[in-house]
Protein backbone atom coordinates (compact mmCIF):
# COMPACT_ATOMS: atom_id res chain seq x y z
CA UNK A 1 0.00 0.00 0.00
CA UNK A 2 1.36 3.41 -0.98
CA UNK A 3 0.62 6.15 1.54
CA UNK A 4 -0.33 9.58 0.33
CA UNK A 5 1.37 12.14 2.57
CA UNK A 6 -1.37 14.76 2.10
CA UNK A 7 -4.11 12.22 2.87
CA UNK A 8 -2.26 11.03 5.98
CA UNK A 9 -1.74 14.64 7.07
CA UNK A 10 -5.45 15.40 6.62
CA UNK A 11 -6.39 12.31 8.65
CA UNK A 12 -3.97 13.43 11.36
CA UNK A 13 -5.41 16.95 11.36
CA UNK A 14 -8.92 15.49 11.71
CA UNK A 15 -7.86 14.33 15.18
CA UNK A 16 -6.35 17.64 16.29
CA UNK A 17 -9.72 19.02 17.38
CA UNK A 18 -11.02 15.77 18.83
CA UNK A 19 -12.81 16.62 22.09
CA UNK A 20 -11.06 13.78 23.89
CA UNK A 21 -7.70 15.60 23.78
CA UNK A 22 -9.00 18.10 26.35
CA UNK A 23 -10.22 15.21 28.51
CA UNK A 24 -6.82 13.49 28.26
CA UNK A 25 -4.92 16.62 29.24
CA UNK A 26 -7.30 17.61 32.04
CA UNK A 27 -6.94 14.14 33.57
CA UNK A 28 -3.16 14.11 33.16
CA UNK A 29 -2.63 17.71 34.30
CA UNK A 30 -5.36 18.69 36.82
CA UNK A 31 -4.24 22.34 36.78
CA UNK A 32 -4.60 22.69 32.99
CA UNK A 33 -5.61 26.27 32.20
CA UNK A 34 -5.32 26.36 28.38
CA UNK A 35 -4.27 24.37 25.35
CA UNK A 36 -3.23 25.72 21.97
CA UNK A 37 -2.78 23.78 18.75
CA UNK A 38 0.40 24.63 16.79
CA UNK A 39 -0.20 22.74 13.54
CA UNK A 40 0.85 25.55 11.19
CA UNK A 41 4.38 25.30 9.82
CA UNK A 42 6.93 27.21 11.84
CA UNK A 43 9.57 26.72 14.51
CA UNK A 44 7.16 24.89 16.83
CA UNK A 45 6.01 22.40 14.20
CA UNK A 46 9.60 21.80 13.06
CA UNK A 47 10.48 21.09 16.71
CA UNK A 48 7.75 18.44 16.83
CA UNK A 49 5.29 20.54 18.83
CA UNK A 50 1.63 19.90 18.01
CA UNK A 51 0.15 21.44 21.14
CA UNK A 52 1.20 23.76 23.95
CA UNK A 53 -0.45 23.23 27.32
CA UNK A 54 -0.48 25.98 29.94
CA UNK A 55 -0.97 25.12 33.59
CA UNK A 56 -2.51 27.48 36.16
CA UNK A 57 1.00 28.11 37.52
CA UNK A 58 2.02 29.54 34.16
CA UNK A 59 4.22 26.51 33.36
CA UNK A 60 3.95 25.42 29.74
CA UNK A 61 4.28 21.89 28.42
CA UNK A 62 4.87 21.01 24.78
CA UNK A 63 3.37 17.90 23.22
CA UNK A 64 3.81 15.92 20.00
CA UNK A 65 0.52 14.08 19.36
CA UNK A 66 0.43 10.74 17.61
CA UNK A 67 -2.79 8.83 16.94
CA UNK A 68 -3.27 5.23 15.88
CA UNK A 69 -6.83 4.48 14.94
CA UNK A 70 -6.79 0.87 16.16
CA UNK A 71 -5.69 -0.49 19.49
CA UNK A 72 -2.25 -2.09 19.10
CA UNK A 73 -0.11 -3.81 21.75
CA UNK A 74 2.91 -1.75 20.69
CA UNK A 75 4.20 1.74 20.09
CA UNK A 76 5.72 2.68 16.74
CA UNK A 77 9.00 4.55 17.05
CA UNK A 78 9.93 6.27 13.78
CA UNK A 79 13.58 5.42 13.20
CA UNK A 80 13.85 6.79 9.64
CA UNK A 81 11.58 9.37 8.04
CA UNK A 82 13.22 8.41 4.71
CA UNK A 83 14.83 5.00 5.04
CA UNK A 84 16.76 5.04 1.75
CA UNK A 85 18.23 8.51 2.35
CA UNK A 86 18.84 7.75 6.06
CA UNK A 87 16.91 10.80 7.24
CA UNK A 88 16.39 10.34 10.98
CA UNK A 89 12.90 9.73 12.29
CA UNK A 90 11.49 11.49 15.32
CA UNK A 91 12.94 9.03 17.86
CA UNK A 92 16.44 9.89 16.62
CA UNK A 93 15.93 13.66 16.71
CA UNK A 94 16.24 16.14 19.52
CA UNK A 95 12.69 17.48 19.51
CA UNK A 96 11.51 20.51 21.47
CA UNK A 97 8.74 18.57 23.23
CA UNK A 98 8.14 17.54 26.80
CA UNK A 99 5.79 14.67 25.96
CA UNK A 100 4.75 12.37 23.16
CA UNK A 101 0.98 11.89 23.55
CA UNK A 102 0.50 8.50 21.90
CA UNK A 103 -3.22 7.83 21.55
CA UNK A 104 -5.09 4.69 20.53
CA UNK A 105 -8.46 6.05 19.34
CA UNK A 106 -10.26 2.70 19.33
CA UNK A 107 -9.59 1.94 23.02
CA UNK A 108 -9.65 5.61 24.10
CA UNK A 109 -6.22 5.21 25.69
CA UNK A 110 -3.33 7.65 25.61
CA UNK A 111 0.23 7.05 26.73
CA UNK A 112 1.93 10.25 27.87
CA UNK A 113 5.57 9.46 27.21
CA UNK A 114 8.13 11.90 28.66
CA UNK A 115 10.25 12.60 25.60
CA UNK A 116 13.70 12.94 27.16
CA UNK A 117 13.27 9.68 29.09
CA UNK A 118 11.88 7.99 25.97
CA UNK A 119 14.96 9.13 24.01
CA UNK A 120 17.26 7.83 26.75
CA UNK A 121 15.39 4.50 26.71
CA UNK A 122 15.90 4.39 22.92
CA UNK A 123 19.62 5.16 23.23
CA UNK A 124 20.00 2.43 25.88
CA UNK A 125 17.84 -0.23 24.17
CA UNK A 126 17.48 0.67 20.49
CA UNK A 127 20.12 -1.75 19.18
CA UNK A 128 18.52 -4.65 21.05
CA UNK A 129 15.04 -3.69 19.82
CA UNK A 130 16.30 -3.51 16.22
CA UNK A 131 17.85 -6.98 16.54
CA UNK A 132 14.60 -8.34 17.98
CA UNK A 133 12.68 -6.75 15.09
CA UNK A 134 15.08 -8.27 12.56
CA UNK A 135 14.26 -11.68 14.01
CA UNK A 136 10.57 -10.80 14.41
CA UNK A 137 10.79 -11.93 18.02
CA UNK A 138 8.82 -11.11 21.14
CA UNK A 139 6.37 -8.76 19.40
CA UNK A 140 9.07 -6.59 17.81
CA UNK A 141 8.81 -5.84 14.10
CA UNK A 142 9.54 -3.23 11.50
CA UNK A 143 6.60 -1.30 10.10
CA UNK A 144 7.39 0.45 6.84
CA UNK A 145 5.10 3.11 5.42
CA UNK A 146 5.54 3.29 1.67
CA UNK A 147 5.00 6.78 0.29
CA UNK A 148 5.21 7.86 -3.35
CA UNK A 149 8.90 8.83 -3.22
CA UNK A 150 10.18 7.52 0.12
CA UNK A 151 9.66 4.89 2.80
CA UNK A 152 9.30 5.71 6.47
CA UNK A 153 10.60 3.00 8.83
CA UNK A 154 9.19 2.39 12.29
CA UNK A 155 10.02 -0.19 14.88
CA UNK A 156 7.12 -1.64 16.85
CA UNK A 157 8.07 -1.97 20.52
CA UNK A 158 5.64 -3.79 22.84
CA UNK A 159 4.02 -1.27 25.20
CA UNK A 160 5.09 -3.05 28.40
CA UNK A 161 8.71 -3.29 27.22
CA UNK A 162 8.77 0.39 26.26
CA UNK A 163 7.27 1.54 29.56
CA UNK A 164 9.71 -0.66 31.47
CA UNK A 165 12.63 0.81 29.50
CA UNK A 166 11.42 4.35 30.24
CA UNK A 167 11.22 3.46 33.93
CA UNK A 168 14.78 2.10 33.74
CA UNK A 169 15.97 5.30 32.07
CA UNK A 170 14.94 7.27 35.16
CA UNK A 171 17.82 5.77 37.14
CA UNK A 172 21.24 7.32 36.65
CA UNK A 173 24.46 6.13 38.27
CA UNK A 174 27.88 7.78 38.32
CA UNK A 175 31.44 6.69 38.89
CA UNK A 176 33.40 6.77 42.18
CA UNK A 177 35.25 9.95 41.12
CA UNK A 178 32.02 11.90 40.51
Amino acid sequence: MIHDFQESLERSHAYEDAPWWREVYEQAFPSLAAMVCTRDDGWAQRGGIDRVLTLKSGRTLTVDEKVREKDWPDVLLETWSDHAKRKPGWIQKELAVDFIAYAFAESRTCLLLPFQLLRRAWLQNGREWINLAKGKRDGYRFVDAENATYTTRNIAVPRDDLLSAIKGSMVVTWGANG
